[in-house]
């Protein structure tokens, strides 16, 4: 799980013991029911992608609690909804699969979930139907699954979910910009 930069700041910190326990006794290839259950209660997480040259990009990735699903042990899903047409996170991934996602409770009992791993961008998976407004589907095999400290996570509440979620049988609210003068001549017709 480490490599030499990490483990040369381990060295300068006298870290490398605490973090060999760390991965002895936390880290893990498969999820557990619990990891299941935290990560299909959220509605949000974050994507780490690198492109083929190990550029980085990151995304907030959002939907309906649930959008996210551990369907087995070694699989995890989520859907790709319409955006700004980039594809910056999904195009890293069809040229290079490693990806990193970060799963946060930011409430009064803070959590953190790392799930480190290689991704599929699939366009025909049967599975995709029960993803209410996703153009794509993601399929995530992990590597490397550890619970994060969470003591620096703010006790945040959500105020109100975002109008833009997709959801089964409620057309598609649009995004303002898409109309703009600038843009509303090259924005495509959603997919789903």
């Amino acid at each position: 799980m480490y490599h030499e930069g990490n483990r040369s700041l381990q060295d300068a910190f006298g870290s490398r013991a605490l973090a060999d326990r760390l991965e002895e006794r936390l880290r893990r290839d498969r999820f557990n029911d619990d990891d299941a259950a935290f990560v299909g209660s959220l509605g949000f997480f974050f994507l780490a992608t690198a492109d083929a040259e190990g550029r980085p990009d990151c995304s907030f990735k959002g939907g309906p609690p649930g959008f996210v699903q551990v369907a087995a042990p070694d699989l995890l899903l989520f859907p790709d909804y319409d955006g700004n047409g980039m594809f910056k996170s999904l195009g890293n991934i069809e040229v290079n699969p490693h990806i990193g996602l970060l799963f946060i409770a930011m409430g009064e009992s803070p959590k953190r979930l790392r799930v480190n791993g290689r991704a599929e961008v699939v366009r025909d998976d049967p599975l995709i139907e029960a993803a209410p407004g996703a153009q794509l589907l993601v399929r995530v095999t992990p590597t490397d699954i550890f619970p994060n400290c969470p003591r620096y996570v703010p006790n945040m509440a959500l105020a109100e979910a975002s109008p833009y979620i997709p959801a089964a049988g409620i057309a598609p609210v649009e995004p303002k910009w898409k109309a703009f003068d600038m843009f509303a001549d090259v924005v495509p017709p959603r997919r789903r």
